[in-house]
C-alpha cells in the first residue's frame, strides 16, 4: 500500500505531462483566430466565380453598408448545414460575399445550385492564399465587416440561428 502511495505523485505528474502535451499539440500559440478583428480587410484580389474576372474584396466591402464575408467549400459538411442560415440572412436583407476556399469552381457552382446561393458576390480562393491573409483556420468562417471595410467580428464555425439573429442586429445598427 505504501508503495502505491509513493508512486501516486509520479503517476499524477505523468498524467499532467500527457494532458499538457496533448493540449500543446492541438493548440498552436501562433494561431490567433480573431487577430484581424478591428482591422481592415486584407487587400485581396480574387477571381469571380461567375466569370473569372479579378475582384477586389475590399471594394465590395466598403460601400457604406455592412456585409458578411463567408468562407466556405463544396467539400465542407458543416458548410452544407450552415446554408439554410445563410439563405435566411439573405432573405432578411443581409449582403453576403462568398469566398470558395480551396475548391474547384465547377464543384462550387454545383454546391450552390444544390443548397442555395445566398451571395451577392462569389469569389474563388482556389489555392487558399487569401484564406491565409484572412486568418482562416477552417471552413466555414464568417466575418462581419462594417461599411468602411473594417472587420468587426469573426465567427470561426458554422453560423447558428442564434448567431444569425446577433449578426442581423449588428448589421442594422
Amino acid at each position: 500500500m505504501t508503495r502505491w502511495l509513493a508512486l501516486a505523485p509520479l503517476a499524477i505528474l505523468a498524467a499532467l505531462a500527457l494532458l499538457f502535451s496533448v493540449y500543446a499539440l492541438k493548440h498552436d500559440p501562433k494561431i490567433q483566430p480573431h487577430a484581424l478583428v478591428g482591422k481592415p480587410l486584407p487587400d485581396l484580389t480574387l477571381p469571380s466565380l461567375d466569370d473569372g474576372r479579378p475582384v477586389v474584396l475590399r471594394q465590395l466591402a466598403t460601400g457604406g453598408k455592412p456585409v458578411l464575408v463567408n468562407v466556405y467549400a463544396s467539400w465542407c459538411g458543416p458548410c452544407e448545414l450552415e446554408a439554410p442560415v445563410l439563405m435566411d440572412l439573405k432573405r432578411q436583407g443581409a449582403t453576403l460575399i462568398g469566398i470558395a476556399y480551396k475548391d474547384v469552381p465547377a464543384n462550387t457552382q454545383a454546391f450552390l445550385a444544390r443548397v442555395g446561393d445566398p451571395y451577392a458576390s462569389r469569389l474563388v480562393d482556389r489555392d487558399g492564399r487569401a484564406g491565409i491573409d484572412l486568418g482562416v483556420t477552417g471552413v466555414p468562417e464568417t466575418y462581419l465587416v462594417d461599411g468602411k471595410g473594417v472587420i468587426l467580428a469573426k465567427y470561426p464555425a458554422p453560423l447558428s440561428e442564434s448567431d444569425a439573429r446577433t449578426l442581423l442586429a449588428r448589421l442594422r445598427r
